[in-house]
């Protein structure tokens, strides 16, 4: 039997005293790990304590963002968490949530066009995609014949750069949009 919540596919996950999940759809104990997994897939779930009922995902997200944070590279600069922590007790700390949802969302948008559009330049380009098959086989042709060329499977992985170029440029523009929205609401404050 499937716990849903609220009748929609929302996955229920139960937060016990000993700080075990259990997930009741799957009806196994599960890890924070397991649980940013699922925020990755696009799996909508809910974190309860199995004592009170009391809905404590906000918590746990918060907590496995503490663990990504401590644990690999750090995504959210230093002088952007001393700004929002600078916001709480502020007159527009209500104002924040939707601004930090809405920056996210256009930064999603931004980033699914961006790709589509490299994706349609490349579809169209018929130069481009000949380019492509080129550098694939000289590739391939290098890795027989020199030991330590990059193989035919690496060849996605030259284009990581570009990617991270791509994606920094997003970030820039991302701090820059909050960088002013900060100053509006730093001016309505006043």
């Amino acid at each position: 039997m499937e716990a849903k919540g609220a009748g929609d596919d929302t996955v229920v996950i139960k937060k016990y005293a000993n700080r075990r999940l259990y997930n009741t759809r799957s009806s196994s104990y599960i890890t924070l790990d397991h649980l940013s997994k699922m925020t990755r897939e696009g799996i909508d779930f809910k974190v309860v304590d199995a004592k009170t009922g009391a809905d404590i995902t906000h918590q746990i997200l918060t907590q496995i963002i503490m663990e990504e944070e401590a644990s690999g590279e750090q995504m959210l600069p230093v002088n952007f968490l001393r700004q929002l922590i600078s916001m709480y007790g502020n007159s527009m700390q209500g104002m924040i949530p939707h601004y930090l949802e809405a920056s996210m969302e256009n930064f999603r948008t931004n980033q699914a066009k961006l790709n589509k559009a490299l994706e349609d330049s490349l579809g169209n380009n018929p130069l481009a995609k000949l380019a492509q098959q080129n550098l694939a086989m000289f590739k391939a042709a290098a890795a027989a014949f020199i030991p330590g060329a990059e193989k035919p499977g690496e060849a996605a992985a030259s284009s990581a750069p570009a990617a991270e170029t791509a994606k920094q440029d997003e970030l820039s523009n991302l701090r820059q949009q909050m960088a002013e929205m900060q100053k509006k609401l730093d001016a309505l404050s006043k």
